[in-house]
């Protein structure tokens, strides 16, 4: 400390060193405050004690299978992404596997036995974020019939419209690089599109966005559609137009489609007739059981996952405030906390502070 002093400007009177020193003491000492405060506030969610997935999940363990049809009722053709990289600083990509887990499981409960492609076939790379798994996500890793279909994805070049009643693309980085302008997918979605159902999920659609009918009409042209808005990729990525070449909304958007966008990392699924598509990985099981429902059939009954309970509790926050949310938390028997304080965090981001208020209190019932 003497040497310390010895830095301060000579003039200085020892009164107004001691001040300092008090100021300094003090300031350490709230800061000190705020982090205890700060710990008890983070402990008050009690996260720690959180229900956890299973990562030693498997199929025959999930109940929502043990209630699937009988009947065999046709195949759907799911497609990922090839492109484990892109862009102009070649970064990572791949699909989204969750987007392809959950959807699995669906078209298999409901009658449907699942086919998956990419277009370069074998092995995609998947990305795999461990805050966002659940037990279905780790049974379809422990699935040894499932990971071979990964191992060995059909090229999309070989695979058979006439064989498919619905075509189903996964999102995930990749598809914005290798899907748009693919004239397999092209050839796939007309085919299948004049009498099977097309679907999509995040950034999935960007596989639609330039797909031209025989005639020439863009596909989307006049349809109701959703993807990964504008504003959840700049969010992510302020960048996102250099490093993608075109936002996904944009791209619908100038090919004549009505886009539909909700709040951002909320489900949001839109069916237009036979063409189904989500706007991000939260939409994943309502966008999976729309093709179902567009395919003529009533979906396999599922108990909501603690994730999709706390997406509804957050669209009804965002509809209809704090009051409709809380009473559709009182509705719900499973809740995910840090869903909900991940939405707090985002509207602390963004300076809606009395959103982030009221969020966390949600999130801490």
């Amino acid at each position: 400390m003497p040497g310390m002093l010895a830095l301060l400007p000579y003039h200085w009177s020892n009164a107004m060193i001691r001040f300092l020193l008090r100021a300094a003491a003090w300031l350490a000492a709230g800061l000190a405050v705020l982090a205890a405060l700060g710990w008890g506030w983070y402990q008050s969610f009690d996260l720690d004690n959180a229900p956890k997935a299973n990562p030693h999940a498997s199929a025959a363990s999930l109940p929502y299978l043990k209630n699937a049809v009988g009947e065999r009722r046709g195949r759907i053709l799911v497609v990922v992404s090839s492109a484990a990289r892109g862009g102009p600083n070649n970064r990572k990509a791949g699909y989204e596997l969750t987007e392809l887990a959950r959807a699995y499981y669906v078209f298999q409960a409901n009658g449907y036995e699942v086919d998956i492609a990419s277009p370069a076939g074998g092995k995609p790379q998947e990305r795999i974020d461990l805050d966002d798994m659940g037990d279905t996500d780790y049974a379809f890793l422990n699935d040894t019939a499932a990971q071979a279909k990964v191992r060995r994805s059909m090229k999309l070049a070989d695979a058979d419209p006439a064989l498919y009643s619905a075509v189903y693309f996964v999102g995930g980085k990749g598809a914005m690089f290798d899907f748009p302008g693919n004239a397999d997918i092209t050839r796939l979605v007309r085919a299948i599109g004049a009498r099977g159902v097309v679907a999509a999920v995040c950034h999935g659609p960007a596989a639609l966005a330039d797909v031209f009918l025989a005639d020439g009409t863009p596909l989307l042209a006049g349809r109701r559609v959703t993807g990964f808005s504008n504003e959840e990729e700049l969010f992510m990525d302020e960048e996102a137009r250099a490093n993608f070449g075109f936002l996904l909304q944009d791209r619908a958007v100038a090919n004549g489609a009505r886009f539909v966008a909700g709040p951002k990392f909320i489900d949001n699924t839109v069916a237009d007739g036979r063409l189904v598509t989500g706007q991000n990985s939260w939409s994943t099981w309502s966008t999976a059981e729309g093709v179902i429902a567009a395919l003529g059939h009533v979906p396999v009954p599922r108990e909501p996952s603690a994730e999709e309970q706390s997406v509804r509790v957050l669209a009804a926050y965002y509809s209809g405030g704090f009051a409709a949310a809380r009473a559709a938390q009182e509705r719900v028997a499973q809740f995910d906390k840090m869903l909900v304080l991940m939405h707090a965090v985002v509207a602390a981001m963004e300076w809606r502070l009395a959103d982030a208020f009221q969020l966390q209190r949600l999130a801490n019932r």
